[in-house]
């Protein structure tokens, strides 16, 4: 694939920020329950929060580099991603924690939409051109990150021997040099870029049933995905008694997209429609919360008390591989001319307000008591209803 500088330095950006982010976000958990003494819903909560401060702003994100360009606010960005970490690491209260989560969630919101939309539309330039399915450019630009969600957190694993402050202070480390390494290549013009001075754009999108749709399918799809942070430590503590063994099947879902990512988009996702592929990412997610739900009667610990979490991460990350590349290659069909921005942005958006409400309800799900299967039939069932609301044509 021969990428232009600019994509190369998009996809670069990704694995960076992965890095940096996944160093920290997945020891928030056991921090905030254990280290802080929160319950379980308000971790589920606080969890939430960060998503949805990330993810349902991303509307504003895409809105301002839809008029201002990529370049200040990826700058705006790393920024307030760098103070948000350093106070994350000396939080030590509900407040603090609180209003460090919302720092570092608005930062994301500000960068990733910001570069998701121009990787888009330079992969809807680059299948024009005849380079190939844009699909596959996004493939490659969801490596990038899930090789980043790899090192991360190695990274993190190791430095967390020490303390969690220090976990957050090499985070924001490593966005120190992102922030100085796009002050310097970002481009301050792209060409075929224009930005957009009127205001406007917000009611024809809601008035666009079919990217609504979209959007409410991908939200649900994010909830079933944000269970990597919420019921699988709450699983691997039940099975082993720690969070050990968390960093590594972190590893294993990323080194799975960085090594198969390429081929299941070539073998897969080049020969289903979008809509298709879509609904076989759904049902191999839902399959892997049915993994664990019935394995979870047994009561199994120790090495074979982890074998279904493995089967419900690998399905899980199968699942991804087929629904975050599409749904990424479906906005520009759907986005009007010159608001890709917005439209990557309000996706992001409104599925952060789907896993806000629904990382509430699950953190209060695996706290009643129930039956130990209940909560994972339940959580089984978020992917099937995504396929109920997709959209109908492609």
């Amino acid at each position: 694939m021969r990428l232009s500088p600019l994509l190369r330095l998009l996809i670069l950006t990704q694995l960076a920020f992965n890095i940096g982010f996944f160093a920290v976000l997945p020891f928030l958990s056991e921090h905030l329950g254990q280290g802080i003494g929160m319950a379980g819903w308000l971790v589920g909560f606080v969890l939430g929060l960060r998503t949805f401060s990330q993810q349902g702003l991303f509307v504003v994100g895409g809105m301002l580099a839809d008029r201002y360009g990529i370049r200040p606010v990826v700058l705006a960005g790393c920024a307030l991603r760098i103070a948000g970490f350093a106070w994350l690491g000396y939080a030590d209260s509900t407040a603090t924690v609180i209003g460090a989560v919302l720092l570092i969630g608005f930062a994301a919101a500000l960068f990733s939409p910001a570069v998701e939309s121009e990787v888009a539309r330079q992969a809807v330039v680059w299948e024009e051109t005849g380079g190939g399915s844009r699909t596959r450019v996004l493939a490659v630009f969801t490596v990038a990150g899930q090789a980043g969600a790899f090192v991360g957190p190695l990274l993190g694993g190791l430095l967390l021997s020490v303390d969690f402050r220090v976990v957050c202070l090499a985070g924001a480390g490593i966005f120190v040099l992102v922030l100085a390494g796009h002050a310097w290549l970002l481009p301050q013009h792209i060409p075929g870029r224009e930005r957009i001075r009127a205001k406007g754009g917000v009611r024809a999108l809601l008035r666009n049933r079919r990217f609504l749709a979209l959007c409410c399918a991908y939200g649900a799809y994010l909830l079933a995905y944000n269970q990597l942070y919420l019921a699988l430590p709450d699983e691997v503590e039940r099975a082993t008694g720690s969070q050990t063994a968390l960093a590594w099947l972190f590893a294993l879902s990323s080194l799975l997209v960085v090594t198969t990512q390429l081929p299941v988009t070539r073998l897969v996702g080049d020969r289903l429609a979008l809509r298709r592929s879509m609904i076989v990412g759904m049902l191999l997610i839902s399959a892997g919360f049915a993994v664990v739900a019935l394995a979870r009667p047994a009561g199994w610990t120790g090495t074979a008390g982890l074998l279904p979490a493995a089967g419900f991460v690998v399905l899980l990350t199968f699942g991804q591989m087929l629904v975050a590349p599409v749904a990424r290659a479906w906005v520009p069909d759907l986005a009007e001319e010159g608001r890709l921005g917005l439209y990557t942005g309000a996706l992001s958006s409104v599925s952060g307000l789907i896993v806000l409400v629904g990382s509430s309800l699950t953190g209060t799900l695996l706290d009643t008591g129930l039956p130990a299967a209940v909560p994972w039939l339940v959580l089984a069932v978020v992917p099937l209803a995504a396929i109920a609301v997709l959209p109908r044509r492609a």
